[in-house]
């Protein structure tokens, strides 16, 4: 059985940004069937670009930006996204698992998740920064450190005879009530262990976190949402590093020893029959 589990839901749809990705990394999104994902860097509103490697994708993150999981609601009804970054739920701060709340989109609908929650009024910015830096090694939790997770679940529909009652007692089928918090889930603050990946160049240590950056407004409203079925519908991955650590690990690829300032159009001819040499 689905139960029904309190989650924020953005007031007002957010306008779309321009996508600026380059050829070697499309696409600029991660496609799921449902939501589409993408990191916007946010000082400069540049779409990070995607890049496909041994069945992960991956975004190379710039120190010290700040950036925003942007989520796009494609399908015809309401979704709940619960969102994690380095394995901690990005609402509640709890070790990130997937019966926890999360964001509620509306059909279409388009939302910048750009921080940590702090109220329904308030984020902690998320912030490109050293790992041993990030929130979650912080809170002792380094293990996860560079992986943003989507986790979307659609909504169960409510039978004819719950519409009945619903309207004959002339309220919503869905109510309002505070979300669920759980303080005692929550580590306590220890020494950040490192956080190593082993590629076939040898182990690369992770470079980057994300961080609990300046408080921001962002208000949202809250709603019920009950689930379709407790196992999510698709579950979208992005992991990320520094820009360095992914040409090394061969992520994003790089050719070395060219001789020549590189051409545009490099298999131009002159218009006439060249001398011989």
């Amino acid at each position: 059985m689905s139960s029904i589990r309190t989650s924020f839901t953005r007031r007002f749809a957010l306008g779309a940004l321009t996508s600026a990705a380059l050829l070697a990394s499309v696409p600029a999104m991660a496609e799921g069937q449902m939501v589409d994902v993408r990191i916007i860097n946010r000082e400069n509103g540049r779409i990070l670009p995607v890049y496909s490697f041994k069945g992960d994708l991956w975004v190379a993150g710039e120190p010290g930006a700040r950036y925003a999981v942007q989520l796009h609601n494609e399908t015809r009804g309401r979704v709940l996204n619960v969102v994690s970054v380095d394995g901690v739920n990005v609402v509640s701060g709890e070790t990130a698992a997937l019966d926890q709340t999360g964001y509620v989109l509306d059909s279409l609908q388009r939302y910048d998740v750009a921080g940590w929650r702090k109220s329904s009024k308030e984020i902690a910015a998320f912030e490109f920064t050293r790992a041993p830096k990030s929130y979650a090694a912080r809170t002792d939790r380094p293990d996860d450190v560079g992986v943003i997770g989507v986790a979307v679940f659609s909504e169960k529909q409510p039978s004819w005879r719950e519409r009945e009652d619903s309207r004959q007692s002339g309220r919503d089928a869905y109510g309002k009530s505070a979300p669920e918090t759980r303080s005692s889930a929550l580590p306590k603050s220890g020494a950040a262990s490192k956080s190593f990946r082993f590629e076939n160049n040898g182990p690369v240590e992770q470079e980057l976190g994300t961080a609990h950056g300046d408080r921001e407004r962002d208000r949202v409203g809250q709603t019920e949402f009950e689930r379709r079925s407790r196992r999510p519908d698709e579950i979208i991955r992005i992991r990320y590093d520094s820009y360095d650590n992914l040409v090394e690990m061969g992520v994003i690829p790089v050719y070395r020893g060219r001789s020549r300032d590189p051409s545009p159009f490099p298999a131009q001819r002159p218009r006439w029959v060249p001398d011989p040499r």
